[in-house]
This record gives structure tokens, sequence and C-alpha cells, in this order.
């Protein structure tokens, strides 16, 4: 008899209103959360976007060529106009503004209206009926001096002044002339000073004047009566000796000190403080032409040398082994072939404008060795070119016409030889690569070479890893294999907690504890690095000797932590002997004997502080990225190679690292990008000076750090402000590049070893 089961199954419903509910909300869920991570990725791309346009919007200005056209004027363009005033021009310069524009002749000043050429003040020279002018000698443009040589052999300086008042709120522009030594010519040469140099500082002057037969020197001392306010000039003349080349022009540096002469081809350089009295010290080959235009650039340090042949160059004094100094020349600019007419010497840059004599002018830098603008402005030879005061202006003078001009050039001190390049500055013994932005004085050349600020970077960076890396892969090695789970759970979050420490805390640290402390403890540093790696050998060594009773005391696992004791101690014996290893190997002072016996430069702040702060700021991140990505090997595979009879250590080299080496990659080059990026350690913890020197007792500056040091000092818009943006461009582009060529090894390594 058999027994049939009835009872059949219960039927599930898939399709029942609450099932096709929860199927609608779950889609609706992963379709949000789809939608959010791809918004959330979408963002972050363009975020990073954002970022390198914006770098690139405040960069790209520094590399625009130079553009010059017509001066225009409520949307009219301004046309030539006749040369204000009678006679030739001897003078020609303009006030801030560019308002007004002076024109010298050889008896009179006219100021005039640099729109339309209108006259608006107009002044006799005080020069003696009967005498003549016959050189003139520009003293300072920054300071708007120049001086007249009479055929009397006398002397006439003048300063040209515009005072700016406000009435009614509208601002009014008054030129006058000033006569700084009085309008009575100062006698200098029984000779008609065809030749003239003059150089002024504070209230002393030198003046030198004569002819290509004989030269005179008078020292001019301006004094002022404290009782009675006037005026009085105490003045001293000499003669000095023959110098035989041919004068045609003199240029005299404002050290008062060194007179340069051109002759037809040739330099000579005449030492007015020698012994004995001034002498020839070098006669210097200028040019295969004849030179046409002797000038001193922005500074009065270096000399611009024109020909007939379209060449020009810059010179200037260069001290030798010998401790002389040795007219140089520095660097050539080609201008042509045709001959250069005259330069016009930027106010407040190292640059100038050279015109040759058919009609074509160019804008130069000297620091930058570029040329930034070619343009045709002239049909023939022009008599005279007068830059303004900020360089955004020209007067061109040709056939007693003058054309007015406007000239964009915001950033001519920018290129790539600047920026990447050794550069000769002025006063330098030789190229260097250097950043020096600001300094006191209106004069001053900027330095703007990235090159120490790259190289403090990566210094920094290697410094830091070069400590932290090993520490945090071998930490994090221990940790995700050899140690017991219990422990890890203790190690690995107090590791972690590490990364929340503010740097800007480590760099207070490093900068004001850490470094001092090192220095008197040099050598029990070097012991420590040296002692620490023994003592952890020799006690697992001896840990290994102990009998099995007294190990089997300690729980499995947890015998890494009797490390910390010998570790501490060992450090503090190492300390306890600094003193006596700097007296025994040092002669009692290691900082002294690195300095003096073995010639190694020593700064306090050094870039082994920067390394042992930076080293402790990416080991946790190191660390952590490591310790997770080994943790993550599949057991099966380190269970597998000791089944099959290889030991633990085997099995880390062989199974274990090779399995995690994309994450061991991934996590050095996060590492390495936090140290790269780093700021408030490197700039409170080194010396913040941008040299370039791999010893590891000097300091460095970073690109980081620049900017954060001079960014608020910068003016906005200004070639120093986007070069800070261009250091913040190289340092986007450079983590960009490591973090790209970082991901392209790790899938590499992801597909080699992702089959164990």
């Amino acid at each position: 008899m058999s027994i049939e089961n009835t009872t059949s199954p219960p039927q599930i419903s898939f399709d029942t209103p609450a099932q096709l509910r929860l199927r609608k909300l779950r889609k609706l869920k992963d379709k949000m959360a789809g939608v959010g991570i791809a918004f959330g990725g979408i963002s972050v791309i363009l975020a990073i976007l954002l970022i390198f346009f914006y770098l690139l919007y405040e960069v790209a200005p520094l590399f625009q060529s130079a553009h010059m056209e017509k001066w225009q004027h409520n949307g009219q363009t301004v046309e030539n106009y006749a040369s204000p005033g009678e006679g030739k021009t001897l003078y020609l310069a303009m006030e801030e503004q560019a308002e007004i524009g002076l024109r010298i002749t050889a008896t009179h000043a006219y100021f005039f209206n640099t729109l339309n050429g209108d006259i608006i003040n107009e002044s006799a020279l005080p020069v003696p009926e009967g005498v003549d002018v016959v050189s003139t000698a520009v003293i300072s443009e920054p300071q708007r001096l120049f001086a007249l040589g009479l055929s009397n052999g006398s002397a006439l300086i003048i300063k040209h002044d515009y005072r700016s008042t406000y009435p009614d709120g509208v601002r009014v522009i008054t030129p006058s002339l000033e006569y700084p030594l009085g309008e009575e010519p100062l006698s200098v040469s029984d000779r008609p000073l065809a030749l003239l140099g003059i150089a002024y500082s504070g209230d002393s002057w030198n003046i030198i004047g004569g002819d290509d037969k004989g030269l005179s020197q008078v020292s001019v001392a301006v004094e002022e009566n404290m009782m009675t306010g006037e005026v009085e000039l105490e003045s001293e003349s000499s003669t000095l000796p023959a110098f035989n080349i041919g004068a045609r022009k003199l240029l005299l540096l404002p050290d008062n000190r060194w007179l340069m002469i051109a002759g037809k081809n040739k330099i000579a350089v005449v030492d007015l403080q020698a012994d004995g009295g001034p002498q020839t010290v070098q006669v210097a080959e200028a040019t295969k032409g004849e030179i046409t235009t002797f000038k001193m650039l922005l500074g009065g340090n270096a000399l611009l040398v024109g020909d007939n042949q379209g060449h020009i160059s810059q010179w200037f004094l260069v001290r030798d082994e010998a401790t002389d100094w040795i007219l140089t020349k520095i660097r050539s600019f080609e201008s042509g072939s045709a001959a250069i007419d005259d330069i016009a010497i930027e106010q407040r840059r190292k640059g100038f404008a050279a015109i040759n004599n058919d009609g074509t002018l160019r804008l130069y830098n000297t620091t930058a060795h570029r040329n930034a603008l070619t343009d045709k402005v002239a049909d023939g030879q022009v008599d005279y070119i007068a830059y303004a005061p900020r360089s955004n202006a020209m007067l061109i003078e040709q056939n007693s016409t003058l054309a007015f001009w406007a000239i964009e050039n915001e950033h001519p001190d920018i290129s790539w030889s600047a920026l990447w390049e050794k550069v000769w500055y002025e006063g330098y013994e030789e190229p260097d690569y250097v950043w020096q932005s600001s300094a006191a004085n209106n004069d001053f050349e900027p330095k703007y070479s990235l090159m120490p600020l790259a190289f403090g970077t990566l210094k920094a960076a290697f410094y830091a890893m070069l400590l932290g890396t090993p520490l945090a892969i071998c930490g994090a090695i221990y940790t995700a294999y050899f140690m017991v789970p219990a422990m890890r759970r203790k190690v690995k979050p107090f590791i972690e907690l590490m990364e929340a420490l503010p740097t800007v805390i480590l760099g207070f640290l490093a900068g004001l504890w850490l470094a001092p402390f090192m220095e008197l403890h040099l050598a029990g540093i070097f012991v420590i690095l040296i002692l620490v790696p023994i003592s952890i050998v020799l006690f697992g060594f001896i840990w290994a000797q102990v009998p099995d009773r007294i190990r089997f005391l300690i729980p499995e696992g947890w015998d890494a932590a009797l490390l910390v004791p010998v570790i501490i101690l060992t450090v503090m014996l190492s300390l306890s002997i600094s003193v006596p290893v700097e007296e025994l190997l040092f002669g009692g002072d290691l900082r002294l004997w690195i300095s003096n016996e073995a010639g190694i430069p020593f700064d306090q702040r050094n870039a082994l502080v920067v390394g042992i702060a930076m080293g402790f700021a990416v080991i946790p991140t190191i660390f952590s990225i490591t310790e997770d990505a080994i943790f993550a090997v599949p057991k099966h595979l380190s269970y597998g190679s000791l089944a099959l009879g290889a030991t633990p250590w085997q099995t880390l080299t062989r199974v274990i690292l090779p399995t995690a080496s994309p994450g061991i990659f991934s996590a050095l080059m996060i590492g390495m990008g936090r140290a790269v990026g780093e700021t408030m350690i490197v700039l409170m913890a080194t010396g913040n000076t941008p040299i370039m020197d791999m010893n590891i007792f000097e300091g460095m500056r970073t690109l980081a750090a620049n900017i954060a040091v001079e960014m608020p000092e910068s003016e906005v818009g200004s070639t120093h402000f986007r070069i800070l943006f261009l250091a913040a461009f190289v340092l986007f582009l450079f983590t960009f590049m490591v973090n790209t060529l970082a991901e392209l090894v790790r899938q590499r390594l992801r597909k080699k070893y992702g089959s164990l």
C-alpha cells in the first residue's frame, strides 16, 4: 500500500506588490549611487582641471611677446608732431605718467605735452654767452639727472622735476628744472668738455671731463650750513694722466672708482683709486667694428656697447682668481646688420631698447638674454629715443619730428634660460643658479631661477623618504605578517593616529627643539644610527639563546614589545657617550671638525633635521597603505607556500611581497607626493636658503615653502607674483607626472602578479 503525498510545495511569488516595490527601490538606490559616484568622480576631475587651467591662466602672460603701437588717446591714434622749440635735441625724457616730455637743446629746455607737442613750459638754460654745449652726460635716469659739457671747460648739472597737485580734484603736473650745484656752470678743465662723465652719491659728486688729449677730475662735496641753511660747495681738482686710446665717450661708475673710456673699438678701464694715482688697468677690445653707443645699464654696474655692425654687448667687472677686477664680456645681443644709432635704458628693469639706422627698434632684457620685440618704427636713421620711467611709452625723434609710441612689455625678464639655466648676474664671478626676488634698492637685478627651488624640493623629499621608507615598510611587513592580531589591533591605530598630527606642530618642534638638540648632540645622533640596528640584532640573537621556559613566559607574538626598552636604553646610552666620542675622535666638537677639517659647511637647520621631521610625517601614510596591501594578500597563498615547505621568510619575499607590490608602490608614491608638497615643516625646520647643495648639513628652500613665504609680499599681477604661480604650476605638473607614472607601474605590477 502506497501513501501519496498530496501536500503541494509552498508557492513563493516574487511579483507581489511588496517585492516589486522593493526591487524598484533597490534599482533606484543603485542608480542614485551610480550617479552620485560618477558625479563625485567627474567633480574631482573637473576640480583638478580647473586648478590646472587657473594656474596656466596666471602663468601664460609671462611668455607673451611685447607689443608696440602708436599711442591711443580717446580712441584716436596720436599722430607725429614737430619737435617743440628750436635747435638740435641734446636730451629727451618723460615724466612718470608719460604725459609731459622734456626736450633739451643747446640753449633752452622745453616741457611739452606728449600727445601733441604743445609747449607747457619753456626756460632758457644758464649757459654763458658765447659758450657752446659740446657734450651731454646722463648721470641717473631714475633720479632725472643729466649734465651738459660746455666749450669753456665747465659743466652744468640739471635735474628735471615734476610736482603733482590736485586743485578741485583734478591732477595737475607742474614741471621745473633744478640745478643741484647751482646755475653757475662748474669749472672742470681748461679744455672744452667734449668728454664728460659724472657720478653722484648722496652729497658727493665726481666729475671728469676734457677731450681725447687730456682729462681733469673735480670732486665736489655739498654741505649745508646748519645755522643759516645755505648750501656750500667744497671742490678738489686734479689732472688725470693721458690714456692715449682716442677717447670718444666716458662713463664713470657710481662707486667713483672705475672710469670707463670708449675709443674707436676698445674700452679702457681706469682705476681712479689705484696706488700711485689713477692708472689704466685694462684695455679690452669691445668690437670688431666701431663703437657707436656706450651707456650704463640700470644700477651703474654694467655697460652696453653698440657698434656700426649691429652688434650689442653687455660688459661688467668680474673679480678673477687673483682678486683683480677684469672687465668681462658677459653676453651679446644680435640686432641685425645695420649700425646701432641709439640705446635707451629702462629705469626700473634690466632692459633697454636699441634702434638701428634703418629704423628697426628692438627691446631687450639682459638678465633673461631675451629679445622681447622687433618692430619697424621709422624709415631711415633716427635721432633720439627716450623711454618713459614705467617703460610703457617711448618718444622717437626723426628729422625734428616726434612719434609717441605705447609699449606693452610686462614681463621681459622671463625666459627659459632665466628660469632653468645658469645666468651670469651682475657682481657674480661666474654664471650660477640663483633665486633672489627682491632687495632694498630699486636698481636690483631680480633672480628668478627655479632650479634651486626644484632642487630643494627633491632634496627634502629624498632625505624624508630615505628615513621614512625603510621604517614604514619594514614596520608594515612585521605588523601585517608576523604580529599577532591582538597586538596589531593596538599598534596600527596608534601609528595611523600620527597622521592626524598637524605638520605645523612637527615643523615647530623640528625648528625650535630638534635642530638645536641635534647640533649639541650631533655625535650622539650618528652613534644612535649605528648602535640601534646593532642592539636590535644583538638582542634578537641573545633572546634566541634564552631557555624555552623563560621565552615561553612571554605570550606568542608579544616578544617584539621587548625591543621598546632596548631601543630606549640604546638611545640614552648613545646620547650619554656623545661628548666622550666627540673628544676622542673629533677634537671635542664634531660640528667644528665637519666645517674646518672636512670642509663641509654646517647649518643648524639642515636637511638631516628636515629628513627626520618629514620622515615622521610620511611614515604613517606609507605604513598604513603598505600594511593594508600586505594584510589583504589572500591567506591561501601564504598557507599554500608554507604547506609546500617554504619558510616564513621565503613565503614573505617570494609570495606576499610580489602580490602586494602594487599597493606598496602606491604607498611609496603617495608618501613621496606628501613629501614633495610639504610646506610647514620645510618652512620652519630649514634655513630657507635657496642653494643647490646635496650636503645633508645644509638647508634648502622648496617650491611649496617659497610660495608660502613670498606670495603675501608679492604685488598682484607682477612678474614676481606670476613666477610664484609658475612654481605652483611646476609642482602641480611634477606631482601629476609622478602619480601618472606610478599608476602605470602599479598596473603592470598588478597584471604581472595578479595571477598568483
